[in-house]
């Protein structure tokens, strides 16, 4: 479910508490929680609504200074069954903090090239995912796609794993690597000189 962001920021303070959609199924579910740029949400409720029923107050819970003005975005989309939910702000994303933790000492490096090698399964994606991010920071998601010969749906649902994970974060435009994923490279460079000198 995307919001807009003075939806996600009238979520935030308090001033919006619903949201309406038209949808073949729903994104979300009560009891759920949404991650957004603003944080995570808290999904209370979910229900099926005929929009005869919307009330002024539902929509000023939305946000819309008026029912009508509520049913006049509504009718842009005439798909799908429309549902109200019930959302407020649940706290901070946890990504955020971990993508800033650059403390990567070895027992966490080692769990990470785990999880990572897990990701890659039969085609090691992630270590050049990783560093195309980190030539070309703030490069269009098309464009870095491209630069891997993949399309940019499945580069990037790529990036999210890598972002669940504290490595990447998001740009206004594309991305680039978190301290986390920086500490990342760093480490497994080293690693990788000092097995080099051993052998």
């Amino acid at each position: 479910m995307l919001l807009k962001r003075h939806v996600l920021e009238g979520i935030a303070n308090g001033s919006i508490s619903l949201v309406f959609r038209r949808w073949r199924k729903p994104t979300v579910k009560a009891g759920g929680s949404l991650k957004t740029a603003i944080g995570v949400l808290a999904i209370d409720e979910i229900a099926m609504i005929d929009e005869a029923a919307i009330t002024e107050e539902d929509a000023a819970q939305a946000g819309y200074i008026s029912g009508g003005a509520l049913r006049a975005e509504l009718a842009v989309r005439t798909e799908g069954a429309l549902y109200r939910i019930r959302v407020r702000y649940a706290g901070d994303d946890p990504r955020v903090a971990l993508r800033a933790d650059d403390r990567v000492e070895s027992d966490t490096l080692r769990e990470l090239v785990a999880r990572l090698r897990r990701f890659d399964g039969a085609y090691a994606w992630t270590s050049k995912t990783l560093d195309v991010i980190a030539a070309h920071p703030g490069r269009r998601a098309a464009e870095l796609a491209h630069l891997l010969d993949q399309d940019k749906a499945s580069f990037k649902a790529n990036v999210r794993k890598l972002k669940a994970l504290g490595l990447t974060e998001s740009l206004r435009i594309g991305y680039r690597l978190s301290p986390r994923g920086l500490a990342l490279r760093a480490g497994t460079a080293a690693e990788h000189q000092s097995a080099i000198a051993l052998g």
